[in-house]
């Protein structure tokens, strides 16, 4: 379980750094659709997992963990939306 956690977490500094180095010198515009996708496909599976597993551990429960993972899933993929469809309708600045 620890190697499993350890490799989602890997995956998610990944997704980070690959943000971070598709960001760099790009307009706010951009920035916040990268940010929006990488939020919703890599961010939000990954983190909502590792948070859920843990959950359930603590609790001793399965369904602690079923449970979080259905209340965190969609609001982290709401929240990347959120930032991809503001990326798409935002004014480029000159």
């Amino acid at each position: 379980m620890i190697n499993a956690i350890v490799l989602v977490s890997l995956i998610i500094l990944g997704g980070v750094f690959l943000g971070f180095i598709l960001t760099l010198r790009k307009s706010l515009k951009r920035k916040l659709i990268i940010w929006g996708i990488i939020t919703m496909f890599i961010i939000t599976p990954f983190l909502g997992w590792i948070i859920s597993i843990l959950v359930g551990i603590i609790e001793g429960d399965g369904f602690a963990a079923v449970g979080m993972m259905m209340l965190l899933f969609p609001t982290f993929f709401i929240i990347g939306l959120v930032l991809l469809i503001v990326g798409f309708f935002r004014k480029e600045a000159f």
